[in-house]
């Protein structure tokens, strides 16, 4: 007589033990019974695994011929004004009288100026102080205003009621009107006064976009389930919220630099901004403004590197607005 296995015998209890035995063995009978479905290559060419927001923005700005021709520009515009005897070997402020409002000549090829300056050298040489300005103020009112904006989105209460207010005394300050105030009684010659009141004035847009993506940031379900699990509030901010509300910073601060350049053009085109000696292309049109008539070619130059570089900038921030933004696809 064959032996009986004893652990044959052991009859499940009617429990939760039975029924999950239950439950596995008509999922491995379903499972058997259903043919196995291919697994396609996610976007990334990775088995299964989806783009990231900024993978997925890359994935936008390497086909856009927009941001393609404007990041171009833009690279070549820093190269420029990193090392600008690349392109121009020559002194800006080498001056000959003699060739006055001249026009262009061998190795001269945009003519002088009304002191007798090479207009070609000081059009090159003019990049390093503008762009130097528009990226500087940039990333001064974006920590600034992200920081600001940040805290009062994230804790609320009087200090987000206290951003507000002095956010919209500093919107009411007429931009132009307060350089002409601020920048009269300076009488340094470089560009840090510039930046410091371009930092003044920006910080506030800066800090209501910021303050907007945190709050829609922390109220998502993540954040909730990290303050569940016992996330401290500084964690949560730099782990989940910041990364997650950067993206409209980035935007904002993008196109603001173009016009951070083009204020600083106008306020030194008034002669309170930047000052001579600095090479600078508000300068520039400011003292070829009055000859436009008898020698155009100095208005030209410099005001169409102005409008090169500006136009860089913005067309670059809507690439970027068009590639962190899903919804405008």
């Amino acid at each position: 007589m064959p032996e009986r296995d004893p652990a044959k015998d052991v009859i499940a209890p009617a429990g939760a033990g039975g029924a999950m035995d239950l439950a596995l063995s008509e999922a491995e009978t379903l499972e058997a019974a259903t043919p196995a479905t291919p697994v396609t290559p996610g976007p990334t060419g990775a088995v299964g695994r989806p783009r990231s927001l900024w993978s997925d923005a890359w994935h936008q700005l390497r086909r856009n011929p927009v941001f393609l021709v404007s990041a171009l520009l833009i690279v070549f515009l820093v190269l420029i004004a990193l090392w600008p005897q690349i392109l121009a070997g020559g002194d800006p402020l080498r001056c000959d009288l003699s060739k006055s409002q001249a026009g262009a000549a061998p190795g001269h090829p945009f003519g002088y100026d009304t002191q007798g300056c090479d207009v070609y050298t000081r059009t090159v040489h003019g990049a390093r102080a503008s762009i130097t300005v528009g990226v500087c103020a940039t990333l001064g009112a974006a920590v600034l205003g992200s920081l600001l904006g940040g805290l009062a989105g994230f804790y609320g209460g009087w200090w987000d009621a206290l951003l507000s207010r002095a956010a919209d005394v500093f919107f009411g300050i007429p931009v132009i009107l307060g350089g002409l105030v601020f920048l009269s009684v300076v009488t340094s010659s470089t560009v840090w006064p510039v930046v410091g009141f371009i930092v003044l004035l920006g910080w506030p847009q800066v800090a209501r976009i910021a303050r907007g993506a945190v709050l829609t940031a922390r109220e998502h379900d993540y954040v909730q389930a990290a303050r569940a699990l016992g996330a401290g509030s500084g964690r949560m901010l730099l782990r989940h919220v910041a990364p997650n509300a950067v993206a409209p910073v980035i935007v904002v601060a993008t196109i603001a630099l173009g016009t951070y350049i083009a204020l600083e053009a106008t306020l030194s085109f008034l002669g309170v901004g930047l000052r001579p000696p600095t090479v600078s292309w508000g300068i520039d049109i400011s003292n070829a403004a009055p000859q436009i008539r008898n020698a155009p070619h100095m208005l030209l130059w410099p005001a169409g590197a102005l409008s090169i570089t500006v136009l860089a900038f913005i067309m670059l921030g809507d690439a970027v607005r068009d590639a962190l933004d899903p919804k405008l696809r």
